[in-house]
């Protein structure tokens, strides 16, 4: 049995529903509990991560950064960071904005930046670009085109109901994929 964890700051709603989507494709993996965290309560969850086999990171881009609440939680988990207490763990991040590349891929930067300064391993999509040949559309899978990690968009004068169908289902690949890692990570 392996635990992954999603640890997100929604501020309108947008990531909450990518959340969701990424915690839907690991439950699909049988075998993976899945716990979702609201950094506004990681506090409450310290001993909930140090338990899991991955952490798959979220929150909002703004202002080419990831939102202010997701840095609180990065910068408290400085304290975990001292014993090395997520090494090994696997980590996959995701982000979402209202532009399509409303400089998503610096937040993701800062999370695979803030796996590594843990010791994790980072895990990326593993998709192909979509969307990006005469023969893609916007229902194609990763139609950011992202490698790196899971980035979504919708209109910024619209609710969460606004994210396209295929940024949802990427995000549950993002989860079904994390989670395929986390059985078969090597335990100590």
């Amino acid at each position: 049995m392996s635990k992954v964890a999603i640890v997100y700051h929604s501020g309108y709603g947008h990531t909450a529903e990518i959340a969701k989507a990424v915690a839907r494709g690991a439950a699909q993996v049988s075998g993976v509990t899945v716990q979702s965290i609201s950094v506004a309560d990681a506090d409450k969850h310290w001993d909930d991560l140090a338990a899991v086999d991955a952490i798959i990171f979220g929150a909002p881009t703004y202002m080419g950064s990831a939102s202010a609440p997701f840095k609180v939680f990065a910068d408290a988990s400085s304290k975990v960071w001292f014993t090395q207490g997520w090494k090994d763990k696997i980590a996959a991040g995701f982000t979402h904005s209202g532009s399509i590349n409303g400089d998503k891929y610096s937040t993701i930067n800062q999370m695979f930046t803030l796996a590594m300064q843990h010791s994790m391993v980072w895990v990326g999509l593993g998709l192909m670009p979509g969307n990006n040949s005469s023969k893609g559309s916007a229902e194609d899978l990763n139609r950011m085109g992202s490698f790196t990690g899971l980035m979504t968009q919708s209109n910024v004068d619209q609710g969460a109901e606004a994210i396209p169908a295929s940024d949802l289902k990427t995000a549950e690949h993002l989860g079904r994929r994390v989670a395929q890692f986390a059985l078969a990570r090597p335990r100590a």
